[in-house]
């Protein structure tokens, strides 16, 4: 599967190239001074490191900022990109994170600093990056998937499915997540769904799921059946709603709530027909004749 953005095509779920582009050297003199910048590279990183007194960090800058100014004309630059585990992320914020356009020295790259403004970004739950010299970096995304709606303190959020919230400001394409409700919803949901999945005929009709004070979940079945599942083995209880389902169409019939919570009877409520009006009764005749 291919996906492009920016002018630049990625396949999804593999390492791939953002650009690349390659400047050449001859091979030996190329290794030689390759291998004389880094060498100048590592002892200027140590020297500073060793001296850290007011008096020196200006003059260790300077010659760091010069040691990459050499590596940088040696070719030490940025051509190649590569991403792998990329799905939802675009390619543009990737770049701002990284901080390379082509032909930054590569020394230059911090890769501290872009793994920090990777993982601030929505979907991104982890990211490493390495620096491959001479030429690439490569980067690797673990990102986020989006797992329910959590409705609590009178706001919605998408949560993956650690519990954590994945910060976008748009729900609208995940409506037909089912919602989890409650302070303590996030935490318990990856286990909930789970066991929903467990029945893929019944789970789809679960719209909603409430958690009853840390310890059971309620749910709400086709947005109109209310089901409460048992704190013990709520496994069970599911897969017995399901069998009922299947075999004589329980959640078809004018049910309002299924009480699970006892292990060896099913509690229906169902819906109670509006009381009809008492027709007036009639008057007698008042005696003697009409007129």
């Amino acid at each position: 599967m291919r996906a492009r953005s920016g002018g630049a095509t990625i396949a999804v779920g593999r390492a791939t190239s953002l650009w690349s582009r390659r400047r050449r050297l001859p091979g030996r003199l190329r290794r030689t001074a390759l291998w004389g910048v880094l060498l100048a590279f590592t002892a200027t990183c140590c020297a500073l490191a060793l001296n850290q007194t007011a008096g020196t960090e200006n003059l260790v800058a300077e010659a760091v900022d010069r040691a990459i100014s050499v590596s940088a004309a040696l070719g030490l630059v940025v051509t190649d990109i590569q991403v792998e585990g990329r799905e939802t992320t675009d390619t543009a914020t990737i770049m701002r994170s990284l901080a390379a356009d082509r032909g930054t020295p590569i020394l230059a790259i911090s890769p501290s600093r872009a793994k920090q403004q990777l993982e601030s970004l929505p979907w991104v739950r982890s990211a490493a990056i390495e620096r491959r010299l001479p030429h690439t970096l490569f980067v690797r995304l673990v990102e986020r998937h989006p797992l329910a709606v959590w409705q609590h303190a009178g706001k919605q959020e998408l949560i993956d499915r650690h519990g954590e919230v994945i910060a976008v400001k748009d729900l609208s394409p995940f409506s037909r997540l089912p919602t989890v409700v409650g302070d303590d919803a996030a935490a318990h949901a990856a286990k909930l769904l789970d066991t929903l999945a467990s029945e893929p005929e019944l789970a789809p009709r679960v719209t909603a799921a409430v958690r009853v004070d840390d310890r059971r979940w309620n749910l709400r079945i086709d947005n109109a059946i209310d089901v409460l599942l048992p704190e013990e083995n709520p496994a069970a209880a599911w897969a017995r709603l399901s069998e009922l389902e299947r075999s004589s169409k329980l959640l078809k019939r004018d049910v309002q709530t299924i009480d699970m919570r006892l292990p060896d009877r099913l509690v229906l409520r169902v819906h109670t027909a509006p009381a009809t009006e008492a027709a007036p009764a009639k008057r007698p005749h008042p005696s003697g004749k009409s007129t």
